[in-house]
């Protein structure tokens, strides 16, 4: 399947019996849910300040895209795992009496053949009203989820949204925003990629794709190949194949001013390990930055392990094992195509920009400092 395009291109005191937390008001509280190839994700927040503060949050794999690429449909049991997850953020959101929502699907449910007759088993069994998103605002809702990241220093910009069914990637030239600026026009882009006039510096989108490969995509298309090492080789080259088209690949880029940020499962498992976490933390992981050295060290380690001992490693964890081969091909393809070392680690994506997107439109947020 070819690359989808635009047109336009984280002495001990006496003990005290401490305050109940204050429930939050409901009114101010919003949902971002994303049901994607591989999990179901939600995030309930309230704005505060700039950004915003979570208090309460779900994840779950439910491997909504197995066998789609074989069939083109979602099977029985997928749906049956996806419901009975989502009959938890049903719970989640009535508890907290959540009244602004978004609750999106991508690439699994673009594809199926039968993703209408999902929706209207999710909705009759749990009341929730899904929506399917396309390419271009899943590609938007991940590159203003990466604004609080964007360095003052970014002239060009690269953000990659490694997904379980497809790939996103956005290039961005923010030379003509002033410094100080960059991250707030990154925010803006929740209105468009080809925003009409604006009062304000415009961070401009150079060109934009959605490759139909993800984690598990890729994966399954390669399932056949023996040998732990060709296997991936094969993915990492596939893979960067399927870039030819992407217009900033052929041009000359310089170092100075250039940044990619990702943002997967893969770049923060990849980045836990790096830092050798014997328990995954947020705080230590987003906004890392990491050397293209480091990178591949991390995995020349996985390929060492061997699937087996991938299996039993602790870091990579149940969930991501199988999937940690192909998202890290991705990763290093993405590495050797364009002029740098160094790649900025978001754990943030589609939920935080459907959070950002809301919060913005309804101007909850401060037009401060991130």
């Amino acid at each position: 399947m070819a690359p989808r395009r635009s047109k336009g291109a984280g002495a001990f005191p006496r003990a005290v019996e401490p305050p109940a937390p204050q429930r939050p008001d409901p009114a101010a509280l919003y949902a971002a849910l994303d049901l994607g190839t591989n999990s179901c994700r939600m995030l309930i927040a309230q704005p505060k300040g700039s950004q915003f503060h979570v208090v309460d949050s779900f994840s779950k794999s439910v491997q909504l895209g197995a066998g789609l690429e074989a069939t083109g449909r979602i099977s029985r049991a997928s749906m049956n795992r996806t419901v009975q997850a989502l009959r938890i953020c049903q719970k989640k959101l009535r508890k907290h009496g959540v009244q602004r929502m978004r609750l999106v699907a991508t690439e699994a449910c673009r594809r199926a053949s039968n993703r209408r007759e999902l929706l209207r088993l999710v909705r009759r069994e749990t009341g929730l009203e899904m929506e399917i998103i396309g390419t271009e605002e899943e590609a938007r809702l991940a590159v203003i989820s990466c604004a609080p990241l964007v360095s003052v220093n970014t002239e060009q910009l690269l953000v990659v949204d490694i997904g379980g069914g497809s790939t996103e990637l956005v290039w961005i030239d923010l030379s003509r925003v002033p410094k100080l600026e960059r991250p707030r026009a990154i925010m803006r882009l929740h209105v468009g990629f080809e925003s009409g006039p604006s009062p304000f510096p415009k961070a401009h989108v150079v060109d934009w794709i959605s490759v139909p490969l993800g984690v598990a995509t890729l994966r399954d298309q390669f399932m056949d190949v023996e040998g732990d090492a060709a296997r991936f080789a094969l993915m990492s080259c596939h893979f960067e194949e399927q870039l030819a088209g992407f217009a900033p690949y052929a041009d000359e880029q310089t170092r100075e001013g250039f940044q990619i940020i990702g943002t997967s499962g893969t770049v923060t498992t990849v980045a836990a390990c790096h830092l050798g976490l014997r328990r995954y933390d947020r705080n230590k992981v987003d906004g890392l930055r990491m050397t293209s050295d480091q990178i591949d060290r991390v995995i020349e380690s996985y390929l060492r392990l061997g699937p087996e001992g991938r299996r039993r490693d602790p870091r990579i964890g149940r969930d991501r094992q199988a999937l940690i081969m192909s998202g890290a091909a991705i990763l290093q393809a993405l590495m050797r195509v364009w002029p740098t070392d160094r790649l900025s680690v978001a754990d943030r994506g589609l939920r935080e920009g459907l959070l950002y997107a809301q919060m913005s439109t309804d101007g909850v947020l401060e037009d401060g400092p991130f």
